[in-house]
């Protein structure tokens, strides 16, 4: 397995099976600190840059609660308008990197711009993590999800995933890739303008991801062991920032999860993920059911970004 000290995390088709899982044993490894609410100096002589050119609560502030945890440092923008990269200059990545990587000792890069992270990568000295770019990828969050699947399930292998929602969407791109390296299937159910398209289904077929599609939730939910979700009411993630609209539209009944639908539908034993935010795609009453795990989701995208910082930085081998 190839050491991870140094390495840029940008996509998950550049995973190995087992690195999934060494990944995995590094975040249960460090959980404890997190869940004790307390703070190490394992990383107290490094410093974390965040470039974040979009909008985040829970992937930019993860990453640097896990800094912080883990006794380091933390710099950086969470609004590219208040930099050169985002006013007038429009100064490119290239320059912007060959900046901030004097600055710190990891860079975490949220962008409007698919590949943009990987642009950074090839001009940065210090490891580059992306944190969402555009259509593209979003691999912290997908190792988030599938150490709570581990976690809550005891097992990724053997289970249906039901994918919901716009599949366009960066987080259902790098959940598909991770599961090629896991006995698992997929069914994908999303509006027919935000459905597969033939040139990621060509890939899907090359790598034997073993999926199918729906056109309702109701239809299949009866075979998901996890629920995977997201909102097809959205904003256009190749933009750095989209205003609310007076309308933003009602999410159609075809891909929604109500708790009446759990009720009738679902396996006692389905758990739901979401990454949040959330529109009337999930409805709030399902919060306090036995199937929603967003919440230990959430913590735990705290424990994966330890984990990865962690190793990229070579605290841990």
């Amino acid at each position: 397995m190839r050491s991870f000290s140094g390495r840029d995390i940008l996509s998950l088709k550049d995973f190995e099976r087992s690195e999934f899982f060494h990944v995995f044993d590094v975040a249960a490894e460090l959980e404890p600190i997190a869940r004790e609410r307390r703070n190490t100096d394992l990383l107290a002589d490094k410093t974390l840059v965040t470039a974040f050119y979009q909008p985040s609560t829970r992937t930019r502030l993860a990453h640097e609660a896990a800094m912080h945890r883990l006794g380091g440092h933390v710099t950086g923008f969470s609004d590219a308008k208040m930099t050169r990269a985002g006013d007038w200059y429009q100064e490119s990545i290239k320059d912007t990197v060959h900046m901030l990587e004097y600055y710190g000792d990891v860079i975490v890069m949220r962008h409007f711009q698919q590949g943009a992270p990987a642009e950074a990568a090839k001009w940065s000295s210090v490891p580059i993590i992306n944190a969402g770019d555009g259509w593209g990828e979003h691999p912290t969050q997908v190792l988030t999800d599938l150490y709570t699947v581990l976690n809550e399930v005891g097992t990724i292998d053997g289970l249906t995933f039901l994918c919901i929602g716009d599949m366009r969407m960066r987080t259902m791109h790098s959940i598909s890739y991770a599961l090629t390296q896991f006995d698992a299937e997929v069914i994908y159910v999303a509006p027919p303008d935000m459905s597969l398209t033939p040139e990621f289904k060509k890939e899907l077929d090359q790598c034997n991801l073993r999926y199918t599609e729906a056109g309702h939730v109701a239809d299949v939910i009866d075979k998901a062991d996890v629920i995977y979700m997201e909102p097809v009411v959205q904003p256009d993630y190749t933009k750095a920032r989209q205003e609310a609209s007076a309308d933003k539209g009602l999410t159609p009944d075809n891909y929604k999860v109500t708790r009446q639908l759990l009720a009738q539908k679902a396996k006692s034993d389905a758990i739901i993920l979401h990454s949040l935010p959330r529109m009337d795609e999930l409805p709030s009453d399902v919060d306090s059911t036995r199937h929603a795990r967003y919440w230990e989701e959430a913590f735990n995208g705290v424990v994966m970004r330890m984990a990865l910082l962690a190793l990229v930085l070579g605290a841990m081998e």
